[in-house]
């Protein structure tokens, strides 16, 4: 049985091959059906991630259903592990999971249910991963000698983790940008840091990070919106500075006049909007992956 959890489960070959099939999906080159059963279950907030699941879902043809946390019975005390419990019980095939808690996988080893993981706290993204790999991958066609500069908030950012971990793997050069305290000095062994002007000016990668104030320790705010913007954001001038051939990328939400500035978000080199779209033929990638492997399973029983 097939889970789709950390990028780290991955050789780059297979990662690629999961690019070249959302660019297949993307492109018209195939097609995937599938009528099983996904439950879509995000304990945080999320935009982009949940309905490009749900759109990717809705295209692929399977049965669909949402796990309202609001009124469901995580209210009265039930954990993690007993709500997806009660989903395999019901019939779902595939549970799609934003959690909080950076290792929820854990949790779930003992169960008979296929897990996608659509975030998990500070620890990986790796839906979000697979579609920023396949942005970069359309606009260089490789990553062997490539800049990539990660900048703003990495230290609370589970996209950057996973980021930083791939990129770095295929080949391509990272650099770390942002507030000292926003960065962890073990992922130095990823990247090079260096200050916002030059990784701008050096990259061919520009990829912005929101703040992650949601995740910051009592509320910690050490900078007002303005200030941040100067010091450490995607200004109109750095922009000026960037290679004619780079782009500039975003996980989005994106605070606008924050890390990057507003008129730059629809900007002649920003990817952010493509990075959107590629996102759902990226999880129509994951869901024919994770599904293709419970039906060899199947189908190499005897019974």
């Amino acid at each position: 049985m097939r889970h789709f959890l950390t990028v780290e489960q991955f050789t780059n070959e297979e990662f690629m091959m999961l690019v070249k099939r959302a660019s297949d999906f993307k492109h018209g080159r195939d097609t995937f059906r599938s009528d099983r059963t996904v439950v879509n279950m995000f304990f945080e907030n999320s935009t982009r991630t949940k309905m490009s699941f749900e759109m990717a879902e809705h295209k692929i043809g399977m049965h669909q259903m949402n796990f309202d946390v609001t009124t469901s019975s995580v209210n009265k005390g039930e954990s993690l592990y007993d709500s997806v419990l009660t989903m395999q019980a019901i019939g779902a095939d595939v549970v799609v999971i934003r959690h909080p808690d950076a290792n929820y996988p854990d949790q779930l080893v003992n169960l008979d249910v296929q897990v996608v993981n659509a975030g998990s706290g500070t620890g990986q993204h790796p839906s979000q991963s697979l579609l920023d790999i396949m942005t970069i991958y359309e606009e260089f066609g490789d990553f062997r000698g490539l800049k990539v500069a990660i900048i703003g908030d990495i230290l609370y950012s589970r996209v950057a983790v996973s980021n930083m971990m791939m990129l770095n793997q295929l080949g391509a050069e990272v650099i770390f940008a942002g507030p000292d305290q926003y960065f962890d000095k073990r992922d130095e062994k990823y990247g090079e840091w260096m200050s916002v002007d030059d990784a701008v000016k050096t990259a061919d990668v520009v990829m912005m990070l929101r703040v992650q104030l949601e995740r910051h320790p009592n509320g910690d705010k050490p900078f007002e919106k303005d200030e941040y913007h100067r010091l450490y954001g995607l200004t109109r001038e750095r922009y000026l500075t960037m290679k004619d051939t780079a782009i500039i990328m975003h996980p989005a939400p994106v605070n606008r006049d924050v890390e990057i500035a507003d008129e730059l978000v629809e900007s002649e080199k920003s990817r952010i909007v493509q990075q959107m779209s590629n996102g759902v033929y990226a999880r129509i990638a994951i869901l024919e992956w994770v599904l293709k492997g419970r039906y060899d399973e199947l189908s190499s029983q005897k019974w």
